[in-house]
């Protein structure tokens, strides 16, 4: 049986996504959500280990299968409303975009000190990447991490440059690129609550030791870009995007030194992002030495 190229089958998915009407699409989308959450048990269980952490360790039986059940439908409810992006006109992304702290974002461009902005895998960022480019008209760099196959990528690059915004791959020429993003002016965004390699600092995050990238303390320490912690929450058609103030960020130490606690500070603004909307962190994945050492590590395409 012919196998669809996996590309391919993203394309016809956002055209699929783009054609349905949006309750019952939107509705077809969660449900299979679920359905895909019961399925796959490994990362099934990954996400109980993660919603625990996040709620607490009481949680079990029949109110932990609702919280996992709930974090697989908003996954699916994310793809679904980021598939239709390029459907979109500006009026219709504004329409459906509200947010908070935004004020945080003009004033540190309109310093002239560039902006990060630091987000956990929380809600969909897409929409916001859109507002802040098509909508506001500012420039807009994001870091994704490179995937397999080599189509994929390009097929992502290509879907998000159609929403505006820059795709810089994380690889070895990643921190060159981000430093002349913020030179010119752009909004760099950064997905930071997950270690994909490279530089990283050990933090404690839900009350237990991990690695999280080091890349935005330090981008924000050599440039002295305002590290903004933020999120995009999903909501019934749209979004709500949230900005908070800035991480102080200067040096006072070892630059080492600096990185941990610049790190750790963005770990614990990541801790509320989350505990505000813990049925939309999808991450999927591994993200702790225990959870390794209990299910292994598989990656579906998402960044």
């Amino acid at each position: 049986m012919a196998v669809l190229p996996v590309a391919t089958g993203y394309r016809l998915g956002s055209k699929v996504a783009q054609a349905l009407p949006w309750g019952p699409g939107e509705a077809v989308a969660r449900g299979l959500g679920r359905l895909a959450g019961h399925v796959d048990r490994d990362r099934r269980r990954l996400v109980e280990r993660h919603v625990r952490r996040v709620r607490g360790d009481h949680l079990h039986g029949s109110e932990l299968r609702r919280a996992v059940d709930a974090v697989f439908a908003s996954y699916a409810s994310y793809w679904f409303q980021s598939l239709r992006l390029p459907g979109l006109s500006p009026d219709q992304i504004g329409a459906g975009f509200t947010e908070d702290g935004f004020e945080h974002v003009i004033e540190a461009r309109e310093s002239g000190r560039g902006v990060i902005l630091a987000l956990p895998h929380l809600g969909g960022w897409d929409w916001a990447g859109f507002w802040i480019s098509r909508v506001v008209g500012y420039p807009v760099a994001a870091v994704v991490e490179a995937l397999e196959p080599p189509e994929l990528f390009e097929w992502f690059r290509e879907f998000r440059r159609g929403c505006g915004m820059e795709v810089i791959p994380l690889d070895a020429e990643a921190g060159t690129a981000v430093q002349r993003a913020l030179a010119e002016d752009a909004v760099v965004v950064l997905v930071s609550d997950r270690h994909l390699g490279g530089a990283g600092v050990d933090v404690e995050f839900f009350g237990e030791v991990t690695t999280l990238p080091a890349g935005p303390a330090t981008l924000a320490l050599r440039t002295g870009a305002a590290l903004l912690p933020a999120a995009s929450y999903l909501r019934r058609r749209g979004c709500h995007g949230v900005a908070r103030p800035p991480i102080p960020a200067e040096r006072e130490g070892r630059f080492r030194d600096d990185v941990v606690r610049v790190t750790q500070a963005l770990a614990h603004e990541f801790e509320d992002l989350i505990r505000a909307a813990p049925e939309q962190w999808h991450l999927l994945q591994p993200n702790w030495p225990s959870d390794r050492a209990d299910v292994g590590d598989a990656d579906p395409a998402r960044d």
